[in-house]
């Protein structure tokens, strides 16, 4: 996937225009754990309780969103799209980071999604660097829930 400092307009910017995606369908952020997530969504019960029941994994929540949550992270709505990940890899790049990070697939908006590094390089060129690994595992997006309804908004 992509990813890149949620608290970066250039950064974010520059992601979304790689992807040809607008910035009113908001992110997902992925964390290492739900601290990490506390300075973009509300982090309280009953709506962290499900989603704590399936983290760290494959499983995006969309949380009630912070006030001063940037709009081009949620696209202007009040929640937003978070993931606690069980993936090694992108736990210790969040951990690097120091916090939550952007998480999108590795594609223009509407093609499928890179598999491989050089499939990052063809289909997004301007990368500015492939961190090499092993894949999550899965042949689709996660699955996103509505923490506050439950709602699934996309399946697995």
């Amino acid at each position: 996937g992509l990813s890149c400092d949620p608290l970066n307009p250039a950064a974010v910017q520059r992601l979304l225009a790689l992807k040809g995606r607008p910035a009113h369908k908001g992110l997902i952020l992925v964390a290492a754990h739900i601290e990490q997530l506390a300075p973009f969504a509300r982090i309280e019960a009953p709506c962290t309780a499900a989603a704590g029941a399936t983290w760290p994994g494959p499983h995006t929540w969309l949380l009630p969103a912070r006030d001063s949550l940037p709009w081009w992270i949620g696209g202007g709505r009040d929640t937003v799209a978070c993931r606690v990940t069980a993936h090694p890899l992108m736990a210790a790049l969040c951990e690097a980071a120091g916090g939550a990070l952007v998480s999108t697939s590795a594609n223009r908006a509407g093609r499928l999604p890179a598999r491989s590094p050089l499939q990052v390089r063809l289909r997004c060129p301007g990368v500015d660097a492939i961190l090499h690994g092993a894949l999550g595992g899965l042949p689709r997006p996660t699955p996103i829930r509505d923490a506050r309804s439950g709602e699934l908004l996309r399946p697995a």
